[in-house]
């Protein structure tokens, strides 16, 4: 920790810290600053030489709120929202700030409209969905009807209007959450929601994913919930998001056991198995080093899977060479990678 702020004080007096170093000092991949930078406005207040970034101490400040809300399994777009409204309230713009730095991150979010001011509504049984966008509304609203067609109608214009990947991030989990928060406040009444509308979503997704055929010669991504997990929906995004590139990918769903994982690694020679925990209960380090140890090949030739661990279950434990993807966009865009070598 000494260290840390040792590091920070100088790179602060020195006129801010590289990426790299915010990087190590945050201990998450450069490449995921950039994709933040890039996609919600999570970036540096100025640039040297109008291109290199240099973090401030306020910067890192920013980031290191976003870190703690995606290690608690908030998507990313709704990670960078909150973070961008708190920095708003805490700390008001300094007269040398550029004015050119967004502080909504709707203004860098390809094909996001603006937010709906005052989206929330008091209609009985209205969700908390806050400022999200009209579409996000109405399929809350859909979902506390209970309306299966309103439902299937909504996600499939979502994505395509938006693109799965913009849809999952800004308009179907933030639906989710305020299912969740839902019935979270007012006890077991909105359960029913929550899982119509799981299951609208999953059917969605398998919509999408059925639109493109996988393309010959890509390396095949295996994705599972590791045993005793039973949430799939952000890895079922993942299998869409694959397939809409033409990626080939085998999803396996929930709560897999490691001697059948095992064997479906040794069958497919996948080019790498993302393995899903949404709880720190169900993340487990030896079964990473179990996967990562499966070979299969001729000898001389033989050839292991790269491990993506993913979800807010290996906050905080994770292995030392699983790679770890922020989010479904880092994860579409790592394995995309991987697939295509």
């Amino acid at each position: 920790m000494d260290d840390a702020v040792g590091t920070l004080t100088r790179g602060t007096a020195e006129g801010g810290l590289t990426t790299g170093a915010v990087a190590r000092l945050l201990g998450v991949a450069p490449t995921t600053l950039r994709s933040w930078d890039r996609r919600y406005g999570i970036g540096p207040a100025s640039r040297e030489g109008g291109r290199h970034r240099r973090w401030t101490s306020a910067d890192i400040g920013l980031l290191e709120c976003m870190c703690g809300l995606t290690n608690a399994g908030m998507p990313p777009a709704e990670a960078a929202r909150a973070a961008l409204a708190a920095a708003s309230r805490d700390a008001p713009a300094r007269p040398d700030e550029p004015m050119s730095r967004s502080r909504t991150p709707s203004s860098r979010t390809p094909g996001a409209s603006p937010p709906t001011p005052g989206a929330s509504s008091h209609a009985p049984g209205a969700l908390p969905v806050g400022r999200a966008r009209r579409e996000c509304r109405g399929l809350a609203g859909a979902a506390v009807r209970l309306d299966a067609q309103a439902m299937d109608e909504l996600l499939d214009a979502a994505i395509d209007k938006y693109g799965l990947l913009a849809a999952w991030e800004s308009v179907i989990m933030p639906t989710l959450h305020a299912v969740g928060r839902k019935w979270e406040t007012v006890g077991e009444r909105y359960v029913e929601v929550e899982h119509l509308l799981s299951w609208h979503v999953s059917s969605a997704l398998r919509r999408a994913a059925a639109q493109r055929a996988p393309t010959a010669g890509s390396g095949v991504s295996l994705l599972a919930c590791t045993p005793g997990e039973s949430h799939t929906l952000a890895l079922e995004a993942l299998a869409a998001g694959l397939a809409q590139q033409g990626l080939p990918v085998r999803m396996f769903g929930a709560a897999l056991p490691v001697e059948a994982m095992e064997e479906a690694v040794r069958r497919t020679g996948p080019a790498a198995v993302v393995l899903w925990a949404q709880s720190r209960s169900t993340a487990s380090r030896a079964l990473v080093a179990r996967v990562e140890s499966i070979e299969w090949g001729v000898r001389g030739a033989r050839r292991r899977p790269a491990v993506l661990v993913a979800g807010p279950g290996w906050a905080g434990q994770l292995p030392s060479r699983a790679l770890h993807p922020s989010g479904l966009a880092e994860a579409l865009d790592v394995l995309a990678a991987i697939s295509r070598r």
